[in-house]
């Protein structure tokens, strides 16, 4: 037996319905907007230094903390950061050495 024959595929039927493609379907559009879609407002890149505001481009370094920086700005000590790099640390060093215990021996 061909290992193709040995387990055939079985796929569900489908229902036809021909009057349902005769019909021409019916396209709704919603001129009225959303709640939700009020609520959220489009995410937009800039391309800006979010501290002196100066044109970056692609030399521009994102930051932990989510803001985009220039050259004189990139680094933490150089704009007011928020992002907490202590916390992120002992998170990292707890992660790599999980607490190892022995068993507690039974003296005889």
């Amino acid at each position: 037996m061909k290992p193709c024959e040995e387990f055939p595929v079985q796929r569900p039927e489908r229902p036809e319905a021909p009057a349902a493609a005769a019909s021409p379907p019916a396209a709704v559009v919603s001129t009225t907007p959303k709640p939700d879609d009020e609520a959220q407002s489009p995410v937009r890149f800039s391309n800006r230094c979010s501290t002196c505001r100066k044109k970056v481009g692609l030399t521009g370094f994102r930051c932990r903390c989510g803001d985009l920086f220039c050259g004189r700005h990139r680094y933490s000590d150089t704009h007011d950061c928020s992002f907490d790099y202590k916390a992120a640390g002992r998170e990292e060093i707890a992660k790599a050495n999980p607490v190892v215990r022995a068993a507690k021996i039974i003296k005889i």
